[in-house]
């Protein structure tokens, strides 16, 4: 028995380190080599179609492309990337871009990775010098690329977005829409504003030594409490009876 102990506690120990050791090589292989991204070149290429030669210069994604620096995201982002260790990543430009264009054109994280296959303005946006015939990236890359980056990254990348197009990006009206916003109004509107009026007219009569043959305050403290229980269902049309003249 004390045999068998020693060897249970040994295979214990033995395996403790294993999983050590699997957990460590998980969090190694997990991580992202930073990869850097790389200006679009206009040179012609011999053995590849280049993109900025075949598309239209005036399309407002290539002028977009060209405007935003995008050398600000590497800087800002690098930060979320390991050096030297994992896996390489997709460039920052890229998942930027991606991000930006599903904005722009209301897509989902499927719909936007797919048009930028069949769209080659999508792949000069993204930073893409020759025609790519494959997928940028996985959906999921997508999810794990905005949790890396978090809220100060959509932060910026919204200041980003507001500072290309200054002051006309700020509305000079805002339409809201209250159809379905709760009201700071009580019901019913008509018995309390009658009732009211009826106090503020005593008040001023009071004040002004004005003899009122009837002052009608008997009737609006009844009038109140017949509304107070008029909020269940069965009595509401008889609470509305009060309202119509």
């Amino acid at each position: 028995m004390i045999y068998n102990n020693k060897t249970n506690n040994n295979h214990r120990q033995i395996n403790q380190l294993l999983l050590k050791y699997l957990l460590f090589l998980s969090r190694f292989c997990l991580k992202k080599m930073l990869t850097k991204s790389s200006p679009i070149s206009t040179q012609s290429n011999l053995f590849h179609s280049e993109l900025f030669s075949q598309l239209d210069v005036k399309d407002p994604l290539i002028q977009l492309a060209n405007t935003i620096n995008w050398t600000v995201f590497d800087d800002a982002f690098e930060q979320h990337y390991s050096q030297d260790n994992g896996r390489p990543s997709k460039p920052i430009r890229l998942m930027v871009g991606l991000l930006l264009l599903k904005q722009l054109e209301n897509l989902s994280d499927e719909r936007v990775v797919l048009q930028f296959k069949r769209n080659p303005y999508y792949q000069y946006f993204c930073g893409y010098s020759n025609y790519m015939l494959g997928m940028p990236c996985n959906t999921t890359e997508l999810v794990h690329f905005r949790k890396r980056i978090g809220v100060k990254g959509f932060n910026l990348i919204f200041k980003m977005s507001v500072a290309l197009h200054g002051k006309q990006a700020q509305e000079s009206t805002v339409l809201i829409d209250t159809t379905v916003q709760e009201k700071n109004i009580t019901y019913p509107t008509d018995a309390k504003l009658a009732i009211k009026i009826i106090n503020r007219l005593n008040k001023l009569a009071k004040r002004h030594g004005i003899q009122q043959r009837r002052t009608y305050v008997k009737e609006v403290k009844n009038c109140r409490l017949s509304i107070r229980h008029f909020r269940h269902v069965k009595k509401r049309a008889k609470a509305k009876s009060f309202n119509t003249p």
